[in-house]
């Protein structure tokens, strides 16, 4: 909102209009008690060049010029210029909402854009206008599952990411729907043994990630037909979109969600972000959020509408699909900005990058798992706490990985770690020497 200052005349114009004397005279009617009459503790105003200054010292306190191996859902990566430049034109960064969405067809285009991107990204045949991030997206699909198949069951793999399984947990606690986990296995991925012994016919889905809280890649083509032999749908997650260059996408998924994060959105502590859920065709109605599909205007011409909306707020609450009521729809359009600058062949080469250097650092270390992973990985500290490792690495202004104790006490004294394109050789290096225990 803009700020217009008043003038001394202007405001004795304004009290004279009322009838007043003075400013005191707007709260004369509040009882003393209630009143402030001490003085405030404000500095003095400052000049546009002293507030520039203040301002550039505050921020010169913020972790600049760390590096980080931090990843657990939410990764470093670099954001091209131009996807700010993009997203931040009037049209799209405006509190405006679209109620006639129809309207605003620039908007319902680059949403159809983000749909056929987030499609040929995941092999699936539909996806939504996007959901608030991967953690909803993941319960929202297991829900979709519920309404699918009539059954009220879920199984979910203890290798997706913990705190997504804690708003999963949110989403059914109350709702008579168990929740049952499936362990990993030596080498980090689902075990198949334990998937087959609580299997049944009352399961609805089986909730796996790929790659996943470990960054290693699960056998989907095996876990997919013991979900078939059930009659229960599979629901592949992910955490990490730039996988999706170089890994085969997860069609053998009848529903995929995720977190695009990855795609230019800024870590910032956390949020805002942008889920995904992506499905075949003939689960289409069972879709939360937006869907923008393809139609024609009075002319005969191209243009783009919201369809099969079967929000609380479009039809009644109990035929609802959703109590999501809104997208992120400014998130998605950095994530099809993103999208669009590196292309297929762009995002592959990304990809490998993270492949590469994830398995130079890993190459120095003592691994946990032994089975294949992306650019993340557990790591033993070998008698050193995780924290200590990481106040060494803070020393150097590098920004370790995750204690894993904190979500799997038979993990304690492991590590994850992450490395990207933007982490260099030295600083990998860097990691390694601390990890042996000498100066890092």
């Amino acid at each position: 909102m803009r700020y217009l200052p008043k003038s001394d005349s202007e405001r004795r114009e304004m009290l004279d209009v009322i009838g007043l004397r003075s400013q005191e005279d707007l709260v004369s009617y509040l009882p003393s008690e209630v009143r402030f009459n001490g003085r405030l503790r404000l500095e003095n105003g400052k000049s546009e060049y002293e507030i520039i200054d203040y301002f550039k010292h505050l921020a010169d306190e913020n972790a600049n010029g760390y590096a980080t191996f931090l990843g657990a859902g939410v990764y470093n990566h670099y954001r091209p210029v131009l996807v700010d430049t993009v997203v931040s034109r009037g049209e799209f960064l405006t509190s405006y909402t679209p109620y006639q969405a129809e309207i605003s067809q620039g908007t319902l285009t680059s949403i159809f854009e983000f749909q056929t991107m987030v499609c040929q990204l995941t092999g699936m045949e539909v996806a939504n206008a996007s959901m608030y991030d991967g953690s909803s997206a993941v319960p929202e699909a297991a829900m979709m599952a519920v309404r699918i198949t009539r059954r009220d069951k879920i199984l979910i793999a203890r290798s997706v990411h913990p705190e997504y399984g804690q708003v999963l947990h949110t989403y059914t606690q109350h709702q008579g729907i168990p929740v049952e986990e499936i362990k990993y296995s030596n080498n980090g991925r689902v075990d198949l043994d334990d998937l087959k012994s609580k299997l049944s016919e009352g399961v609805a889905a089986i909730i796996v990630q790929t790659p996943n809280f470990f960054g290693i890649l699960e056998q989907l083509d095996e876990i997919s037909s013991l979900a078939k032999s059930k009659g229960a749908l599979l629901i592949v997650v992910f955490t990490e979109a730039v996988a999706l260059g170089l890994i085969e996408p997860p069609r053998q998924a009848d529903i995929v969600a995720g977190e695009l994060q990855s795609f230019a959105i800024s870590p910032s502590y956390g949020g805002p972000y942008a889920g995904i859920i992506a499905t075949h065709e003939k689960y289409m109605r069972q879709l939360p959020g937006r869907l923008v599909g393809e139609t024609t205007d009075a002319h005969g011409g191209r243009a783009f509408c919201l369809t099969l909306a079967t929000r609380e707020q479009h039809i009644r609450r109990e035929k609802a699909t959703s109590n999501i009521c809104t997208n992120q729809a400014l998130l998605a359009l950095m994530a099809t900005v993103f999208m669009t600058i590196y292309g297929k062949q762009g995002l592959r080469e990304l990809a490998e990058q993270n492949l590469s250097k994830a398995h130079y650092l890993a190459a120095r270390l003592p691994l946990r798992f032994d089975a294949p992973f992306f650019n993340e990985f557990v790591a033993r500290t070998n008698g050193r706490s995780p924290e200590q490792i990481n106040a060494a690495l803070l020393e150097h202004k590098i920004i370790g990985g995750l204690p894993l104790g904190r979500f799997y006490p038979e993990l304690d004294g492991c590590m994850l770690l992450c490395a990207t394109e933007m982490s260099r050789r030295e600083t990998m290096d860097t990691v390694a020497q601390a990890f042996k225990g000498g100066r890092a």
